[in-house]
């Protein structure tokens, strides 16, 4: 059969490509092309766009691109209906795949979903668009199957990707000799994001409370889509080190994080690090995200436990200050420490122990082949 999938940043390349590989395990004849990353070409697809040029953030930021994001829906579609898949898998990326959900759907190509746009977050009404636009949704959160049952959608709850690359990670015993840092200091690990606006906005803030950690080694979570001299401007001192493309062992050592908000709010808990989680972005998207959010947390870790176990520092609460209190918390308060790790093992039982891209492989290939009989 013929896939066509899109994934518009870097965990959707991640976890696109992991289900690249589980689809070629069920359907050895599977032609895949698409939209996406290294990762997934690397995967065994036909890379037509990478999604390093379509990765906009902000409400501010998306608008100042329409044009740009406009253009690459248009020869989207062109290249899907000349491709003709049999079906089109959309990975996460709403705002986008969403269009191309509906266009798909009118010229007869099956559409799934895997991992489902955060509609449970704003504009919960967008639920009957991806009733009509969308055949099979594969979630990833717990909490979203019954969220679409509310509203009479069946979906098929895959478990979370992220915890299979988590427990799939075997930690480098050498990771602090071949990356120079101290034997003697515990890791504070910073993850500033991985885009360019994540990391001008908040890698600075994170790094100013430096000074008051003389004790601990600061270690930045570095992506080497961007230059080791982007990264270099932040490193004013000896105490700072950036690493790159090491996330995960960068975690496996970590004593405490500073987090961006996002998926990797909730790597760090399954890994079990203390964090606090951060989040800044320009005042427009901001005022604009306040009044259109529906839920009463921005990390993952919160949302899946249904109470805040991990402190959120958000927009004006994002001070050194305040981070300076935090970092204090998780590393020196017993009682806190315990909290949230309590609060981790809640999360572990929330998502279960799932398979997850073999799991929406092989759902997806079952559902195609019934529908072809």
């Amino acid at each position: 059969m013929k896939y066509y999938i899109i994934a518009g940043e870097r965990s959707g390349d991640l976890h696109a490509s992991n289900l690249i590989k589980q689809l070629r395990i069920q359907d050895p004849e599977a032609e895949i092309r698409g939209w996406g990353g290294d990762m997934m070409q690397a995967a065994g697809m036909d890379l037509v766009r990478h999604y390093q040029e379509m990765a906009f953030m902000g409400f501010a930021e998306v608008f100042k691109s329409l044009r740009k994001i406009l253009g690459f829906l248009k020869e989207a579609k062109s290249d899907i209906k000349a491709y003709q898949p049999d079906v089109v898998i959309l990975v996460d990326y709403a705002g986008f795949n969403m269009r191309i959900a509906r266009y798909a759907k009118k010229q007869g190509i099956k559409v799934f979903y895997y991992i489902s746009p955060k509609i449970w977050a704003w504009n919960q009404g967008r639920v009957h668009g991806i009733k009509k636009a969308v055949d099979r949704m594969f979630v990833i959160m717990p909490f979203e199957k019954d969220f679409y049952a509310r509203f009479d959608y069946k979906v098929d709850y895959v478990g979370n990707p992220v915890n299979d690359s988590v427990t799939d990670h075997v930690a480098s015993d050498d990771f602090r000799s071949r990356n120079k840092l101290y034997n003697n200091k515990p890791i504070i690990a910073l993850l500033p994001g991985s885009r360019r606006q994540e990391i001008e906005n908040m890698l600075h803030i994170m790094l100013s409370v430096l000074p008051n950690f003389r004790d601990y080694q600061f270690v930045v979570a570095g992506v080497s889509n961007f230059s080791k001299e982007y990264y270099e401007q932040y490193n004013k001192d000896p105490n700072i080190k950036i690493i790159y493309d090491q996330t995960y062992d960068l975690l496996a050592h970590a004593k405490a994080a500073l987090v961006t908000s996002g998926t990797a709010t909730l790597e760090t808990a399954l890994f079990g690090v203390l964090q606090v989680v951060c989040y800044k972005t320009s005042a427009i998207s901001y005022t604009i995200g306040k009044m259109v959010i529906k839920v009463p947390y921005i990390s993952l870790v919160n949302l899946i436990a249904d109470k805040p176990v991990v402190t959120e520092l958000i927009q004006d609460e994002f001070t050194a200050k305040q981070i300076i209190a935090e970092l204090k918390r998780i590393l020196f308060d017993n009682h806190f420490m315990k909290q949230q790790q309590e609060g981790y093992k809640l999360v572990r039982q929330r998502i279960g122990e799932f398979r997850t891209a073999k799991r929406a492989a092989e759902l997806m290939v079952q559902y195609l082949r019934k529908e072809r009989l």
